[in-house]
């Protein structure tokens, strides 16, 4: 008797997952950090209505072009702006807070805005080192006890027991917590624990495969997840034309540039060309940074968001888009949100 081939599964459409947004709220050169946070709200409002599953904002300190430093902030302003839209920490760098801290606000917002807030949590400080220790008080903290101030946060939120100190607002609230990493450490843990993973490969993109795999391997379910549930953040500028992308993306090559030379400041409006700016060696080190970004036209972006899926075979996808004209930026939102509807 012939054996029956298997078929292989069939590979995930863009239409099968998830998409959300990341925000830095970016301050523009030129702008404000009030024009800023108008410009969140605004974008969020209309992601909303394009139907994004969810808005997270990022924690870093100490850096003149990211206004979300204040993050739990920065989510009620959002999330009391929209009605639907999940909202939450894309991340709360954890060892830069007590836990307790972070239960309180975070079952604030819960109470706030019931079933919408989302915690993500990150171990670096978001930061540099000096900084860190100005949030910190404490010269050598290095997040290695990060296991360990996780899991008192989660004691925080289950029911009330015997503990003498509660988190009130926070305990016996739902709040999805996810964990956030740019190499195999989180990914680990997260598997360990059977938690939602978020990986940042719009900054890190090189280890994008490689922590995946080993969530997907070592996952243990639990009681939050059955099985696992994999995001991933990607750089995504689109435009109506190829060209007209891949000026919107100097903006982008020009922050993460400002990164390299240890001199971070505001967006830029876009140039030409980075070869305007930038050394051989710098495009070099750019190209690292950025060789998971996609830019282009709908349909270039359509092709490279497809093949990004068959790649990583994510769960969502978190889109991040450094752009300094704000009506530049919600275009491109908006056709990310055409190809996520309706495959074009």
């Amino acid at each position: 008797m012939k054996k029956k081939e298997v078929e292989p599964m069939p590979s995930k459409q863009l239409k099968d997952i998830a998409f959300s947004i990341l925000d830095l709220s970016p301050v523009l050169e030129n702008g404000t950090i009030s024009d800023s946070l108008q410009n969140t709200l605004n974008l969020a409002q209309h992601a909303e209505g394009w139907g994004y599953k969810r808005y997270w904002l990022a924690e870093h300190h100490n850096m003149p072009g990211i206004a979300s430093s204040a993050t739990s902030v920065v989510i009620g302003h959002v999330a009391g702006g929209t009605s639907t839209i999940r909202v939450g920490s894309g991340g709360i760098m954890l060892p830069n807070h007590a836990p307790l801290l972070i239960a309180e606000q975070f079952g604030t917002l819960e109470s706030l805005y019931p079933g919408r807030i989302d915690l993500g949590l990150g171990r670096a400080p978001g930061t540099d080192q000096l900084t860190a220790y100005a949030l910190r008080r404490e010269r050598h903290s290095t997040g290695d006890d990060f296991p360990e101030q996780l899991e008192e946060l989660r004691a925080y939120l289950k029911p009330s027991g015997d503990r003498h100190v509660r988190a009130i607002p926070g305990e016996g609230l739902n709040i999805p917590i996810w964990l956030l990493g740019s190499s195999d450490y989180s990914a680990r843990l997260a598997a360990q624990l059977g938690l939602p993973f978020a990986f940042a490969s719009h900054f890190s993109p090189e280890n994008t495969i490689p922590a995946l795999s080993i969530y997907h391997r070592n996952f243990k379910p639990s009681e939050v997840l059955s099985e696992p549930y994999a995001m991933v953040g990607v750089n995504v500028v689109a435009a109506d034309t190829d060209e007209e992308a891949a000026r919107l993306a100097t903006s982008m090559q020009q922050q993460f540039l400002a990164l390299i030379r240890n001199n971070p400041g505001p967006l830029q409006p876009p140039i030409d060309s980075i070869d305007e700016v930038a050394t051989d060696y710098e495009k070099a080190l750019l190209d690292q940074r950025v060789k998971s970004s996609i830019t282009g036209s709908p349909a270039a972006v359509q092709e490279k968001l497809q093949q990004f899926l068959d790649d990583t075979q994510a769960n969502e996808f978190m889109i991040n888009a450094q752009i300094y004209d704000h009506q530049a930026r919600l275009h491109s939102y908006e056709i990310v949100s055409n190809i996520m509807r309706n495959g074009r």
